[in-house]
C-alpha cells in the first residue's frame, strides 16, 4: 500500500466525503429509507457525524445547520421537494434492520 502522510490521508478522505455529499445531492431520487435499508446510514447520519466532528473541535452546530450542510438546503425544503412516502415493505425492512437502542 502507498504510504500517505497524515495530511494526504485527511485531504483524500475530505475529497471522498465531498464527492459522496455531492452525489447524494444529485440523487435526490434515492430516499433516506433506501439508504438505511441498504447501507445502514443515510443523509441524516452523515449530518449527525459532521455535527459530532464539529463539536469535538469545539464548534457548535445545530441539527438544522448540519443537515443544511449535507442536503445543500434546509432539511424541510429538501423534504418538501424530494421526500416521498415510503412503501409498507420499505418501512417493514427499516424496522427489521434498524439498530436496537
Amino acid at each position: 500500500m502507498t504510504d500517505l502522510s497524515r495530511e494526504q490521508q485527511r485531504d483524500f478522505e475530505a475529497a471522498a466525503f465531498r464527492t459522496l455529499v455531492a452525489h447524494l445531492r444529485e440523487r435526490s431520487d434515492v430516499q433516506n429509507i433506501d439508504l438505511m435499508n441498504l447501507a445502514g446510514f443515510c443523509r441524516n447520519c452523515l449530518s449527525n457525524w459532521y455535527r459530532e466532528a464539529a463539536e469535538k473541535a469545539g464548534i457548535e452546530l445545530s441539527k438544522e445547520e448540519s443537515r443544511e450542510i449535507i442536503y445543500g438546503m434546509p432539511y424541510d425544503e429538501w423534504r418538501a421537494k424530494n421526500q416521498t412516502e415510503a412503501s409498507d415493505a420499505k418501512k417493514a425492512a427499516f424496522e427489521r434492520n434498524r439498530p436496537k437502542e
